[in-house]
């Protein structure tokens, strides 16, 4: 099921000779035809999704398997993906749909627990959950109603609940203070203290910092990092690996994704950017960016080394989209970076583009970008990957905060009875009139391993 908006089904006739029945092409040094085409590869990517059809699940793609080949975690990450689309291309087609869908997954305590995912909940599937969240209220998406939750609280009481001890290894070992894996006692994992769940953590405090000016935040972040170098997650030569178990940490999977790398940089990003240039998170951008291009661009193009071109599952297919859009937003939070980050995207994507001919319409896109032929297999995280990629060309202006524009509604104690973090003062009026001032001044400067991660979460 293709949706067609009135104003992408003119472009496309006016466009058929090139674009009908043939690969998806594009010039990328044309943001009006990287808009084109990504308007494309969003439409081909929503039609692996049912939630907005009778006696479906809205917000979530089809699964959990055998039901479907994609787990409750990947429906967030695609509402963040079409977020970063809407944001950077304007298109605002999907919108009624992005907020239906996000917030019929909030859960009955507001923070991205729905009961009936208990049974497989990992903190880093609340936390993709969160991530979104926190795009609408960085690029301004349309708040929901007042007697709904709203974006910013959504990713606090999930950053909040995510602090709490029982989400995390006790004192007196030596990955004491780690944020578990699972969730739940219960549920297979519990004892994997791993790198996304640490990194998804590290990466909302980050954001939440910038966005509050809130340094508790910034502190819980930055205890996080320390504890993933401490661990040896981060080696001195900045690989990033997969996690280890309990009791003490030391049993480290050395296997590398290319998300974890990603959001990891783009936390400390953040943190360079809120920090005015702090020095140790310049270093720690600069080792993290160059490590990731090493390992994970042989040739200017993405590649997944720990599972490409074999046994790469449903969820490892959707991370080099994470990839691109997190790289390109470390370009923008720290700008010593744009230079080097953006001449290996647009490689990158234009051998993405390049494999995009398959599907009944010649144009979806497979997953192997180094071979340069399409592989033959669609889903949704292959559309993902290219339009996250498509997407990362156009990043050009920064995230708003509370201060430059953002109008998201906080609460520093969702989630939980208690919170460890300082109430915020309101925004007054006076603020808010400020805010736009502040924003044009901004963006006038700105320019086996597998064994160990149970394939039945991230």
């Amino acid at each position: 099921m293709v949706r067609l908006s009135s104003r992408s089904l003119l472009a496309g006739l006016g466009l058929a000779a090139q674009y009908t029945r043939a690969a998806l092409t594009v010039d990328l040094s044309s943001p009006d035809s990287i808009k084109q085409a990504a308007s494309q590869v969003a439409e081909d990517l929503l039609t692996f999704y049912r939630g907005d059809e009778p006696g479906w699940v809205p917000g979530i793609l089809p699964g959990p398997p055998p039901d479907g080949d994609y787990y409750w975690w990947q429906g967030g990450a695609m509402w963040g993906t079409l977020l970063d689309y809407r944001h950077h291309t304007g298109d605002k087609t999907y919108d009624d749909m992005t907020s239906t869908a996000i917030l019929f997954q909030v859960g009955d305590d507001r923070d991205f627990m729905p009961a009936n995912w208990s049974a497989s909940m990992g903190n880093d599937d609340q936390a993709f959950w969160a991530l979104s969240s926190l795009v609408a209220a960085e690029t301004g998406f349309t708040d929901p109603p007042e007697d709904q939750p709203q974006w910013l609280s959504l990713a606090q009481a999930v950053f909040n609940e995510q602090t709490h001890e029982e989400r995390r290894v006790p004192a007196g070992s030596n990955c004491e203070w780690g944020l578990r894996w699972q969730v739940y006692r219960t549920n297979n994992g519990f004892d994997y203290i791993n790198t996304i769940a640490n990194a998804c953590y590290f990466n909302i405090g980050a954001r939440l910092a910038r966005y509050t000016n809130n340094d508790t935040y910034m502190e819980l972040a930055g205890r996080t990092f320390d504890i993933m170098e401490k661990l040896g997650y981060v080696d001195a030569d900045w690989n990033v690996y997969d996690g280890a178990h309990l009791p003490d940490c030391t049993d480290i999977n050395k296997a590398q994704f290319s998300y974890n790398s990603a959001m990891l940089m783009q936390g400390a990003a953040f943190l360079y950017n809120y920090t005015n240039g702090e020095q140790v998170w310049q270093d720690r951008v600069q080792g993290l960016l160059t490590r990731t291009i090493e390992v994970f661009f042989p040739d200017g193009i993405a590649f997944e080394p720990a599972c490409e071109p074999g046994n790469c599952n449903a969820d490892m297919r959707s991370f080099k989209g994470f990839l691109h859009r997190w790289m390109a937003s470390t370009a923008m939070m720290a700008p010593f970076t744009y230079d080097t980050i953006m001449p290996v995207l647009r490689t990158s994507v234009e051998a993405a583009v390049k494999q995009c001919t398959g599907g009944d319409n010649g144009r979806f896109c497979g997953f192997h970008w180094t071979t340069g032929t399409f592989d033959g297999k669609t889903g949704a995280g292959q559309q993902m990957n290219v339009l996250g990629g498509l997407t990362s060309l156009l990043a050009a202006t920064p995230p708003l905060t509370n201060t430059t524009g953002g109008t998201s509604v906080g609460d520093p104690n969702a989630g939980s009875e208690e919170s460890t973090l300082t109430p915020l003062a309101e925004i007054t009026t006076a603020d808010r009139a400020g805010a736009g001032i502040l924003t044009c001044i901004i963006l006038a400067s700105s320019l086996g391993a597998f064994a160990w991660m149970n394939l039945e979460t991230m």
